[in-house]
């Protein structure tokens, strides 16, 4: 069993590539709406930001751990591309609805939190068979 890594690291920088875009200039304020966020002054959002460097390095840990997992189990698939989609829908769509529908938000916020943490995962699912398919 041999494991492309340089495919995992790619695939991890991706996912932070994807989710500042995602949560910043595509879906950022709808999802600070959402979640109930308001509009930080300056000097907030700047300590936020320095406090902010662990949790990004904790997210791209894991990842890259999420990836690795994937990266095995598609190993002896056909098709790295299907196979990371029915992860995402078996797997993953199931979790992200469980955390947005049990909650005491409105119809309305948790459908959009759900479309919006879906959408997210699925374009990441659909980089990572992609990536790992070509770097089998």
């Amino acid at each position: 069993m041999e494991i492309n890594y340089l495919a995992i690291l790619v695939c991890g920088i991706l996912a932070m590539i994807v989710g500042f875009v995602w949560y910043g200039p595509l879906f950022g304020k709808k999802w600070l709406e959402v979640v109930g966020a308001t509009a930080l002054d300056l000097e907030k959002r700047k300590e936020m930001q320095k406090k902010a460097m662990p949790l990004y390095v904790t997210q791209f840990i894991l990842v890259l751990f999420q990836v690795w997992v994937l990266a095995y189990f598609l190993q002896s698939a056909a098709s790295s591309f299907i196979s990371a989609l029915w992860i995402w829908a078996g797997f993953v769509i199931p979790t992200v609805a469980g955390s947005c529908m049990w909650n005491n938000d409105s119809s309305k916020v948790k459908w959009t939190k759900f479309f919006i943490e879906g959408g997210y995962y699925l374009v990441l699912f659909v980089i990572f068979g992609l990536v790992l398919g070509m770097w089998q």
